[in-house]
């Protein structure tokens, strides 16, 4: 029974997902109008959220705990991001897309499929009926929340002062939390969607296992598609001729929040393996720059 139930919440959540993301497709198209885009997907979470819990209606302590922290999350991003584009202007991501159809319809498609996907952890809970009592494993998930919704959070006001400092124009950010790492804000949003997977294993059996594909998802999308790849090919292209960013570069963490005196020492084979630093982060790098610094992780790799 209860593999029918669970499968009848995954059918009213994809429909409610495409619903939604489609009529912002509709909205963006027709009146090529971008601002609502990371809104949409944000409050498409909060959506899923509340429905599952309400149209379940158990309410155990584990499923409004799961669902109040994924509605925080959900509206603090959302309303950064939707108050940051107004303020800054038109989503430069669409400047390809506006007058191609096909391009913008796959970019939404994504979107469906990320929301839902990650969202699967937290809806295959509240569609269960099992309630076992509170472990671990719950607070552990708690906790990994917490942390990744502070430093999310911190991270990305950090950056917004940064950038609104009129001194600062042109410059990268590397204050706070950028210190340590050239995306935390990434590595907050991953962390806490592992500790909402975590948090929901208690209640989890057998198939439902594969709601790992959340935390899974997200975290590849993030490292090789639409967050990290991107925004390193940005700021290669800006700043790839600065010494100082070049450095930067060599001795901050792409991802995890790592002291750079140390993270600069460590092997090019262990930051690879362990730390997430690909070479795909370095290809637009200008040509010279990008033999340098290669030979320089080298050289440290050799060194160490």
């Amino acid at each position: 029974m209860g593999t029918v139930i669970d499968s009848h919440f995954l059918a009213l959540t994809a429909i409610v997902t495409v619903g939604y993301q489609l009529l912002f497709f509709i909205i963006t198209a027709l009146l090529k109008f971008d601002k609502v885009t990371d809104f949409a997907g944000s409050t498409n979470f909060i959506i899923l959220a509340v429905l599952t819990l309400v149209v379940k209606g158990s309410w155990h302590f584990r499923q409004v705990v799961l669902s109040m922290l994924v509605v925080v999350w959900g509206l603090r991003l959302g309303l950064f991001l939707l108050m940051r584009i107004l303020r800054w202007g038109e989503d430069r991501r669409f400047d390809e897309m506006r007058d191609n159809l096909a391009k913008l319809a796959v970019f939404w498609i994504f979107q469906a499929v990320w929301v839902w996907t990650v969202s699967l952890p937290l809806t295959v809970v509240n569609a269960s009926s099992r309630n076992p009592s509170i472990e671990a494993a719950d607070i552990i998930g708690w906790i990994m929340w917490a942390i990744g919704l502070f430093v999310e959070a911190t991270s990305d006001q950090q950056k917004l002062i940064f950038k609104n400092a009129p001194e600062n124009r042109g410059k990268w950010c590397d204050v706070g939390l950028w210190k340590y790492s050239r995306h935390p804000n990434y590595f907050g949003e991953i962390f806490l969607w592992w500790g909402i997977f975590v948090a929901a294993t208690p209640v989890l059996k057998n198939a439902e296992w594969l709601v790992i594909l959340g935390p899974i998802f997200l975290t590849l999308l993030l490292l090789f598609i639409s967050g990290l790849p991107l925004l390193e090919e940005s700021a290669d292209k800006k700043y790839g001729n600065v010494s100082t960013y070049m450095h930067y570069k060599r001795t901050t963490s792409p991802l995890i929040l790592l002291p750079p005196a140390l993270y600069g020492k460590l092997p090019a084979w262990f930051k690879t393996a362990f730390l997430f630093e690909f070479p795909l982060y370095s290809r637009s790098l200008p040509l010279e720059n990008w033999n340098r610094n290669s030979q320089q992780r080298s050289n440290a790799g050799k060194i160490s």
